[in-house]
């Protein structure tokens, strides 16, 4: 039986380098993912290769993950960083190169798990030649991002081949029940042939550092700390949480700390500046760069409250993240924020980004940041079902699943 073996997956992240730099444009949750539960397969026994393109002329082919868990890095266009939508003319390439691998590394593979739309063009086509089951997932749907109609339109070219993969694959990995009804409204996808499981969080990285220390570490003063982590992009919902610090003003001495973003960010980053300007709150908002994923722990315990704005999340990992921290959270009731966040307890969810509900809801979390040490205390209790090595015994079953009763066809 395929559960009582180790089993052998090509996992396939083609346009984003899980060792790349979090917060960059193309560069966030996914990559968490794919990198995490890479390394947790590999100590429970399974042989894991992840697939992606050269971004730099000194990546090396190979880089060790962990036990068992490896990644490797393919040429496929220009050895650099490049537009996500720039990466599809080169996939075929990609594939060539990957099945070149494959073939004098003489690796063979039980399934394919790709993430994202562009590496479920390349899964589709190894399916074709490998004979093996294919597994998706999609991170962010086109369909559904164009319905929310926030940021730039995803192109038909992208609706097309998510429509496509969904109708190719064996098997389509939803991170919550929401995107699973979205795959079917959207793409037609067959129930049975969803899963729903959610996103990890690293309990041993992220976790409580005492308040105070922490703040002494970043250099912040007595004023009440908000932090916002992710991409700098519109669909963020930033600009709604800066209004929303202009209501809060009054109230409190407040400091916004925004983590993220990078050259590609410029421009959202100015546009930005300039808002904080108009609303005549830019000295109270530090625009901090790139932050290192194991520095994230110091800056969610030194806040006081974690805000996810977001017109639209996948799943959301920052909310685990700052949850795992101890510190509250303030949500839209987008993606996994109601499975990871209880209201009233851990955090506050709100029907959407309206600043005003924002606002409310902040001031809220600010007040009980008395209690901080049993708020910690009880929010990371609540995260032990989104443990990574949960996550990975459950994707383990799953796979094992498929190879039982899936087919290939």
């Amino acid at each position: 039986m395929p559960g009582d073996k180790p089993l052998r997956i090509a996992m396939l992240s083609a346009h984003s380098c899980p060792v790349g730099k979090l917060g960059t444009k193309d560069t966030g949750g996914m990559s968490v993912y794919v990198l995490e539960l890479a390394r947790e397969l590999g100590k429970l026994g399974h042989r894991v290769d992840v697939y992606t393109r050269v971004h730099d002329p000194n990546d090396r082919i190979i880089y060790e993950l962990g036990q068992n868990a490896r990644l490797i890095h393919l040429r496929a266009g220009e050895d650099e960083e490049i537009h996500k939508l720039a990466v599809y003319p080169h996939l075929p390439d990609f594939a060539l190169r990957l099945e070149d691998f494959r073939s004098r590394n003489r690796r063979h593979y039980d399934l394919i798990y790709s993430h994202y739309w562009l590496s479920a063009w390349v899964g589709r086509r190894l399916q074709k030649w490998w004979r093996v089951p294919h597994m998706v997932m999609f991170h962010t749907l086109g369909a559904v991002k164009n319905a929310v109609g926030v940021g730039a339109r995803e192109p038909e070219l992208r609706i097309k081949t998510e429509r496509s993969v969904v109708s190719s694959c064996q098997r389509v990995i939803a991170a919550t029940e929401k995107e699973k009804e979205d795959l079917i409204r959207h793409y037609g996808a067959s129930a049975e042939r969803v899963s729903v499981i959610p996103c990890g969080v690293n309990l041993n990285m992220f976790k409580p550092v005492e308040k105070r220390s922490a703040r002494k570490q970043l250099g912040l003063n007595g004023d009440k700390t908000i932090i916002f982590v992710g991409r700098i992009e519109p669909l963020k919902g930033i600009d709604r949480l800066m209004i929303a610090m202009s209501h809060l003003r009054n109230g409190y001495r407040l400091r916004l700390l925004i983590i993220g973003g990078g050259e590609n960010s410029r421009h959202e980053i100015e546009r930005l500046r300039k808002l904080a300007g108009e609303l005549q709150i830019g000295n109270s908002i530090d625009f901090m760069g790139l932050i290192k994923q194991s520095d994230l722990p110091l800056f969610y315990s030194a806040a006081d409250v974690c805000v996810v704005p977001s017109y639209y999340e996948s799943f959301g990992l920052v909310a685990l993240e700052s949850l795992a921290c101890g510190t509250p959270v303030v949500a839209t009731r987008v993606g996994g924020a109601e499975s990871i966040i209880r209201h009233g307890e851990t955090g506050y969810l709100v029907a959407d980004n309206d600043p005003r509900s924002l606002a409310d809801n902040i001031m809220l979390a600010l007040s009980r940041s008395d209690n901080a040490a049993h708020l910690a205390t009880m929010a990371r209790a609540s995260l032990a079902p989104f443990s990574w090595p949960n996550i990975a015994g459950t994707v383990a079953r799953e796979c094992s699943d498929l190879l039982t009763n899936g087919t290939t066809d």
